[in-house]
């Protein structure tokens, strides 16, 4: 049920993402839809945004007041000392609750504590297994989170995989909160058409070029296959790499690097027209681009991980692969000699998107946390 009585006053500040409203990853996703709707039941809401992103520095954007916070210009400390600054800010500030999104910000839950302020943090993936995070950034993570569960007044999961982690390592019971989804039934089709691609004549991968998201294993597969489509690469990363670097060295016309796609009606006509979605993701709740990947009614081929049975509801919604490039490989025959099952999935897509997706519905989760919460220190 959509929430009908407005919350006077209730005032509630974000942190933890680049701001609003910037869209680029999904934490920035969540605080756009979140915050708008929070806003237009009445909530007072409060972004803070990284200073550095933002040429121009608007107070309010739809009713959504900003404060624009200042980091340390590194790429390892960007988006912590921005964290830090943004939560010193807000506890002097006379919000009823103050909302948090990413684990590595988990420590800095003691600054609200201090300050008695409610807090909530959305905790996300599994950060320290990623392999972006070798040795010291991997044992942050884990310390991070762990000092998230020690913190903050409420832990939110985005899955159910997640919260059963978390109370194996954490032993912390957190609420499971879904990201949400925004289907659509149709794109322009013509949209495509500056990379010469036709309605089904590519398999589809979206996402950062890092390694927990396994292009290489992906590419590689397809590399192997003898199919006549091409395999479209949206994504990149915004430094220089070795990784990407070899990606894009490997030799092949069927595969095509698009770098960022920063229209969203480009990115969903790329979706909508895919032959299949190949989704390599391997640590993470909710993926936002599996929710696309659904909404835009696409065949998915996935890597097989709790997550993604989870999201595709144990394969009713997808078909998985194992983590090599010969597995990618047979999957990739397989779809092209199965053209029915891949439309069947395309036609039953959108239905994996259950109410738990909803943004409606997130949103309704969230402020009944953000009552209580503020109920409870009032």
């Amino acid at each position: 049920m959509k929430e009908k009585s407005h919350t006077p006053n209730l005032k509630v500040a974000i942190l933890g993402a680049k701001g609003y409203p910037y869209v680029y990853g999904g934490y920035d996703t969540m605080v756009k839809e979140l915050g708008e709707r929070l806003q237009k039941r009445g909530v007072e809401v409060t972004v803070y945004c990284h200073r550095a992103l933002f040429k121009d520095k608007p107070a309010y954007v739809n009713g959504i007041k900003l404060v624009y916070t200042p980091a340390i210009e590194k790429k390892s400390l960007t988006q912590l000392t921005h964290s830090f600054v943004s939560m010193v800010h807000a506890c002097f500030t006379d919000v009823d609750v103050i909302f948090v999104v990413n684990s590595g910000n988990g420590p800095f839950g003691i600054i609200s504590r201090i300050f008695r302020k409610p807090t909530a943090i959305n905790v996300d993936g599994l950060e320290w297994l990623r392999p972006k995070w070798k040795g010291l950034g991997a044992k942050y993570f884990l310390w991070a989170s762990k000092m998230a569960t020690k913190f903050y007044d409420q832990v939110i999961n985005d899955s159910d995989e997640m919260q059963r982690i978390y109370r194996e390592l954490f032993h912390v019971d957190s609420q499971v909160i879904a990201y949400g989804a925004n289907p659509s039934l149709s794109a322009d089709a013509s949209k495509i058409s500056k990379w010469n691609l036709e309605k089904e004549s590519y398999f589809l991968i979206v996402g950062r070029l890092v390694p927990d998201n396994n292009a290489d294993i992906i590419i590689q597969g397809f590399v192997k296959s003898n199919s006549k489509r091409k395999l479209v690469i949206v994504g990149d990363v915004p430094f220089k790499d070795s990784y990407v670097d070899n990606l894009k060295s490997i030799k092949d016309d069927r595969l095509l690097f698009t770098g960022y796609v920063t229209d969203p009606e480009e990115l969903k006509a790329l979706y909508h027209n895919c032959y299949a979605y190949l989704h390599g993701h391997e640590y993470g709740g909710t993926n936002p681009a599996m929710l696309k990947a659904l909404g835009y009614g696409c065949a998915i081929l996935a890597l097989n991980t709790a997550f993604n049975q989870e999201m595709l509801q144990n394969g009713k919604h997808g078909k998985y692969f194992e983590k090599n490039p010969e597995a990618v490989k047979t999957l990739i025959h397989t779809a092209e000699s199965e053209p029915d099952t891949m439309q069947a999935l395309r036609d039953t897509a959108r239905a994996g998107l259950t109410q738990k997706y909803n943004w409606d519905h997130v949103t309704d989760q969230y402020l009944q946390v953000f009552k209580s919460l503020s109920k409870k220190h009032g």
